[in-house]
Parts: structure tokens; C-alpha cells; sequence
């Protein structure tokens, strides 16, 4: 890997994300106005948005990530432009690391963007420092990064880009605890939810948005929010190949 040519590709790719106006909006208004949405359905009950408020900011950019990123990579692919760029000394590891580094600057501004809505004008809590869920955000988008790049490699058109959304995403929203606790679920479920990197994060939210101590059991969810995110990435470094000769 080349840091200059990896740079080089993070700057391409924010060029081009500075020229789409849909996607910048997408990434940095959609989870504003969710966030938004939610403290006047709860309007009533503020106590349920203080429950609710700090886990979401994980979740909203995770899902906007996700969705951005893995159209964007397939375009990549379709256009040829993946192609190309195989075709020059850049490695495989130059450009992955390059689309890392691009959406991962966006996905600071994101959730740096709604938490500061969220712990200013909405005023939501904390019982932890709100840095502490702002860099907690920050992973979550980029792990949502990381699975839509890895899930690129297996759609052919942007609709079935798209798809991957209820098939890659609303699964782990439905099992990780936000809607039902756990506890309560089958115990199918809570197996199938032990495998779904999103059940760490939404754990580790969980546990920022109260007032309790940080055990290590908060440090291990974030670890394997880390580590799913640099497997994610090894998978999708390892779905760039060059289609021709």
C-alpha cells in the first residue's frame, strides 16, 4: 500500500461526493430530521426519547452508511471505473483504504452533525460524556461503511443495491434490542441476534445512554464493533478483482 496513492482516492471519492448533492443530504440531513422525528412522536413522554435519543444516533448514520456506500462502490464496479483503476500500480488495499478513509471523514461530520442537534436543540441526555457517544456514532457509520462496501460485491444493479437494506439491516434493528429487549426474545432469536454486529452496538449505546459505570463488558462490545468493521474490510478488499485481462 501507497499512503500517497491511498490519499489520492480518498480525495477522488470526496470530489465526487461533493458533487451529488442527493448524497450529501442523505448523509447529513436524513439522521437530523429522524432524530427530529422521534423527540416529537415522543413529545409526551421525554423520558422515552432519553432512552431512545442515544442509541439512535448510532443507528440512524449506520443505516445511512450503509445504504450510500454500497450504491456507490457498485456504481465503481458497473461503470468500469473499478476496472480502470486495477489496471494502474493502485493495490487493491490502496483503494479499499481510500473509500475507508473518505466515508470515514463524512461519517465524523454525520454524527458529529446530529449529536450536536440531538444534545443541543432536542435536549438530549447522557449519563456519559457526550464525546464519548459521538465517537461511539462514528463507529457505527463506519461500520455501516464497511458492510456496504463488502455488500456490494454481490449486487449487479442499484436496485438490488438497495435490497440488500431489509436483507442486511433491518434484520439486526429488528434483533438487537431496540424494539424488544433481548431478554424477552426466543431463544432463537437471542442466537441469531449474538451474531449480528449491530446487537454490540446498540449495547454499547445502550449503556453510554445510562449513568452506570463502564464495565468491560461495554469495552468488549466495542471491540467487536471494531473487529467486524476490519473484517468487513478484508472482505471487501478481498471482492476486488479485475474482470478482464
Amino acid at each position: 500500500m501507497s499512503p500517497r496513492r491511498t490519499r489520492a482516492t480518498a480525495l477522488r471519492v470526496l470530489r465526487q461526493l461533493r458533487h451529488d448533492p442527493r448524497t450529501i443530504v442523505l448523509l447529513l440531513a436524513v439522521p437530523c430530521v429522524l432524530q427530529v422525528l422521534v423527540r416529537a412522536l415522543f413529545a409526551d413522554s421525554p423520558s422515552v426519547f432519553q432512552s431512545l435519543g442515544v442509541p439512535l444516533l448510532g443507528l440512524f448514520p449506520f443505516v445511512a452508511m450503509f445504504i450510500v456506500t454500497s450504491i456507490t462502490m457498485l456504481r465503481e464496479r458497473t461503470s468500469g471505473t473499478l476496472e480502470r483503476l486495477l489496471t494502474t500500480p493502485l493495490a487493491r488495499g490502496d483503494l479499499l483504504v481510500g473509500y475507508a478513509l473518505a466515508f470515514a471523514l463524512v461519517a465524523a461530520a454525520q454524527a458529529t452533525l446530529v449529536s450536536a442537534l440531538s444534545f443541543g436543540l432536542l435536549g438530549l441526555e447522557s449519563g456519559h460524556r457526550p464525546l464519548s457517544v459521538i465517537a461511539l456514532a462514528i463507529a457505527n457509520a463506519v461500520l455501516g461503511m464497511a458492510l456496504g462496501l463488502f455488500a456490494s460485491a454481490f449486487a449487479r444493479t442499484e436496485f438490488q443495491a438497495v435490497q440488500f437494506m431489509p436483507a442486511f439491516v433491518l434484520p439486526q434493528i429488528l434483533l438487537c434490542g431496540l424494539i424488544v429487549s433481548r431478554d424477552e426474545m426466543a431463544e432463537w432469536l437471542r442466537v441469531i441476534s449474538a451474531v449480528l454486529p449491530l446487537t454490540y452496538a446498540y449495547d454499547a449505546l445502550a449503556r453510554l445512554a445510562s449513568s452506570d459505570e463502564l464495565t468491560a463488558r461495554f469495552w468488549a462490545d466495542v471491540a467487536i464493533v471494531v473487529g467486524v468493521t476490519v473484517v468487513a474490510l478484508v472482505l471487501g478488499a478481498a471482492t476486488l478483482r479485475r474482470r478482464t485481462p
